[in-house]
């Protein structure tokens, strides 16, 4: 894939040759993206909040940067590829992600796609967050109303039937609509008129999300072909004289390893044939989903995007012709969201205002690691981190009464960042671990379940995660002490596992044989598309994912990393 050409000079903006006319024929037309920011208000912990050697992120440092880039040019728009809030820290997720709505607005953020974690806590939840009004369980919990969001959500291939919807859901949401009969839950597209051209936006999700999110969430929801509906929308922008579109799409590819976050080296993944499916009269695509960072020509087509957790900004010049309204050229680079700009005093404030109400539970310390405990897959796609948190949800089922666990599995997408503690004990002791940083670690409110399954079923249920790619790698299971196995990928689909080296409890795995097994609640219900879990039966209720997790630290401090040594890749 070609490179596509990038500025050498920070927020320089196409312009036209200065002594012409005050009409210019060109109008320079800026558009700067984001991605799967997930409520990162403060600057991400650990891996999260590098790019490369380089800290980056946090939200007052990218509305800094937003508003440097934007000074260049006046004719600019602030977009995000989806997934803004869900899966977020403690600061914004204990407030059901208003603050990161509130900021991102502030930051200037002015057209959103839904992503698939806006779903996270239901449609009729996302619907408050665009509509405002008070949560309908926890009210207004900083005590000041909660307007909604001051930019727009697109979903051209989101379509809701209000007759498959729970009623009290429609009541929640505020959701209204004159027309009847399925239609989509936010705007397909939407019109912005800039330094006098028009420019077409269209918002779309992954066609997948129903695998990923869990089934009340989106119920009365279908998610459509993503080139299909992008399509669709763009010949009704045509025909309404729009000729420069672009798309927002919450889906993803990864670069080679070789590949920088401001190049595009063997793209792959889902976006390229979508991308290939799209019409020619899109311009931009402006993805998101794999945590990612590219800047790509496909085609004729620019396709960027900005990796995660507000790390990176996508620096996108457009020159449109103002008689044809034709997009004549078109640039990208991505900008790293450094953490020396002065910060946005707005956004400064609004985070200021909620950091009191989340102070004391969030600086709560919990317990204390020997050393920062990472979620870095090695070669099997097995983390040190993933091993700790199987071992805490197998330790808080093992004795349940009516049944206990034997193993447990976790799905690697449920660990959400390093855990790197906040300071020493004592000098040169282990560093304490606060609630906050578990609650970022396992954020999503998930609930440890215990169900009872063949030695068969966890066989073909673990051989799906082989499949079900994941943010640009693939989902493997974390697995609990007491569990190995290896695998070859190079063996047939269906059949990568060796049978002969899978260990359960300590004993060679009986195919014939039921085992009390955990999984979190959200894949039991097919999410990460394991689907034949739902085999399971005779379910036993256990903790939430973040006080399974703290309890565990609270009793083994210091916890060491885990040994990434119970899945083996062949060869």
């Amino acid at each position: 894939m070609a490179v596509v050409a990038f500025f050498a000079l920070a927020g320089c903006a196409l312009r036209p040759s200065a002594g012409v006319s005050s009409v210019q024929p060109l109008v320079d037309v800026q558009l700067i993206g984001f991605n799967d920011f997930h409520g990162s208000l403060e600057p991400p912990s650990g891996s999260n909040g590098r790019v490369g050697s380089v800290d980056a992120g946090g939200v007052e440092n990218l509305a800094a940067h937003v508003a440097r880039l934007r000074s260049d040019n006046p004719n600019t728009i602030v977009v995000s590829a989806g997934d803004s809030i869900g899966a977020s820290p403690l600061l914004s997720g204990m407030f059901h992600d208003e603050p990161t709505i509130e900021a991102l607005g502030a930051a200037g953020l002015q057209i959103s796609t839904v992503g698939n974690h806006e779903l996270d806590e239901g449609w009729w939840e996302l619907y408050r967050m665009q509509k405002g009004s008070c949560h309908p369980v926890d009210g207004c919990q900083d005590q000041t109303p909660f307007t909604g969001a001051s930019f727009e959500f697109l979903s051209a291939n989101i379509i809701l039937d209000p007759q498959r919807v729970d009623p009290a859901a429609l009541g929640t949401s505020g959701w209204r609509s004159a027309a009847p009969g399925p239609q989509p839950l936010f705007p397909a597209y939407a019109i912005k008129d800039i330094g006098g051209v028009k420019v077409g936006f269209i918002g779309l999700v992954l066609r997948g999300a129903s695998e990923i999110v869990a089934p009340p969430a989106w119920k009365g929801l279908t998610f459509r072909p993503e080139a299909e509906a992008a399509n669709e929308a763009a010949s009704a922008l045509v025909r309404q004289g729009v000729r420069a579109i672009v798309v927002l799409i919450h889906q993803g590819g990864t670069q080679a390893s070789t590949g920088t976050y401001d190049g595009c080296e063997g793209l792959s993944g889902p976006i390229v044939p979508i991308v290939s499916q799209m019409s020619d009269d899109i311009d931009v695509v402006v993805s998101g989903h794999s945590h990612q960072a590219y800047n790509c020509t496909l085609g004729a087509k620019l396709v960027t995007s900005a990796l995660s957790f507000g790390r990176i900004l996508t620096d996108i010049d457009l020159r449109v012709d103002r008689v044809t309204g034709e997009v004549v050229e078109k640039r990208a680079r991505n900008v790293i969201v450094t953490r020396d700009a002065p910060k946005a005093s707005a956004v400064t404030a609004l985070i200021d205002h909620y950091r009191p109400y989340y102070a004391a539970l969030g600086s709560r310390v919990v317990g204390t690691i020997a050393a920062e405990i990472t979620r870095l897959p090695n070669k099997a796609g097995e983390s040190a981190l993933g091993d700790v948190v199987a071992d805490a949800f197998l330790e808080a089922t093992s004795d349940a009464a009516g049944g206990g666990a034997v193993a447990a599995f976790i799905n690697s997408g449920g660990v959400r960042a390093d855990l790197t503690g906040v300071g020493r004990a004592a000098p040169n002791g282990p560093r304490e671990v606060t609630y906050a940083q578990v609650f970022e670690v396992q954020p999503f409110g998930n609930r440890a379940i215990v169900k009872t399954l063949t030695g068969d079923a966890i066989l073909r249920a673990l051989e799906q995660q082989f499949d079900n790619p994941g943010e640009g790698r693939q989902t493997i299971l974390q697995v609990s002490n007491g569990v190995s196995y290896s695998y070859d990928l190079g063996r047939s689909k269906g059949q990568r596992i060796d049978p002969a080296s899978f260990m359960i409890a300590g004993h060679p795995l009986d195919s014939a044989a039921r085992y009390r097994v955990v999984f979190t609640d959200f894949v039991w219900n097919g999410g990460d598309g394991f689907s034949r879990l739902q085999e399971g039966t005779d379910p036993l209720a256990g903790d939430l994912d973040v006080d399974v997790l703290s309890a565990y630290l609270r009793k083994h401090s210091p916890v060491v990393p885990g040994p990434q040594n119970r899945i083996r890749r062949q060869p």
